[in-house]
């Protein structure tokens, strides 16, 4: 995509529109593309780095500027600066179809590669390869957020458990053991000694509240630690 200022016919290339309606009208900046995202999460700070140029436009792509008093009536203002920032902030970054169908590309095999690392099947313990979950993600027509629970509906998928060490003081540990017990998949091992020590597997998803509840219930002398962040035998899972 490239464009032209009307001004100063400064030609714009390799731009990433942000659009914003305000008082019922367009606003657009030209921004560099793959700069939003880093200034929208903090990493990138030069604003001269993300805009291709401080004006704003009604249509960038025709090098249309808004007018001043369209400006004023929209964010109270004319500082064109801060306007462009208002809009990098809260605007939608506009992508054309080849580019969003290239991002659902991607999106696409980063959700197989998440699901592979983190996945087993139940009764191996092995993963599967990432090109077999990307198979029968076609097959399911998968659903980003329950790609998990609908693969599950083709194949014998789960989460792969975390394996943990907990290290409890004996007095509060006998009682804390029940409340975390909804909260455990497996125990593995115990051993009552001065503390209580369990061994055991978990769905990652209850990672935060075990700790949480560990820390709340021992008020810190109790101790979680992480022995496998995947429980998994070695080699891939293959379909029978």
């Amino acid at each position: 995509m490239s464009i032209f200022t009307p001004t100063n016919q400064i030609r714009l290339t390799n731009v990433a529109v942000v659009r914003m309606k305000r008082a019922g009208k367009r606003f657009e900046i030209a921004c560099y593309k793959n700069k939003v995202v880093g200034w929208r999460s903090g990493v990138e700070k030069d604003l001269d780095e993300v805009l291709q140029t401080h004006s704003v436009f009604v249509n960038v792509s025709k090098g249309q500027v808004a007018k001043k008093e369209d400006l004023i009536s929209a964010f109270g203002t004319d500082d064109q600066t801060e306007i462009c920032k208002q809009i990098l902030t809260k605007g939608e970054v506009q992508v054309s179809d080849k580019e969003r169908h290239t991002q659902l590309e991607q999106m696409f095999r980063d959700i197989a590669t998440i699901v592979a690392d983190k996945c087993v099947n139940p009764e191996t313990k092995r993963p599967y390869t990432v090109i077999l979950i990307e198979r029968a993600m076609k097959d399911i027509h998968y659903s980003a957020l329950e790609v998990i629970k609908q693969l599950k509906e083709k194949m014998k998928i789960e989460r792969a458990h975390m394996r943990l060490r907990f290290i409890l003081p004996v007095n509060e540990g006998k009682k804390l053991k029940e409340k975390l017990k909804p909260l455990i998949k497996v125990i593995e091992s115990e051993d009552y000694g001065q503390q209580l020590e369990i061994v055991c597997l978990i769905d990652p998803g209850c990672f935060r509240e075990i700790d949480e509840l560990i820390k709340k219930e021992t008020k810190g002398k109790g101790s979680l630690e992480v022995l496998n962040l995947k429980d998994v035998e070695e080699g891939d899972e293959k379909f029978e």
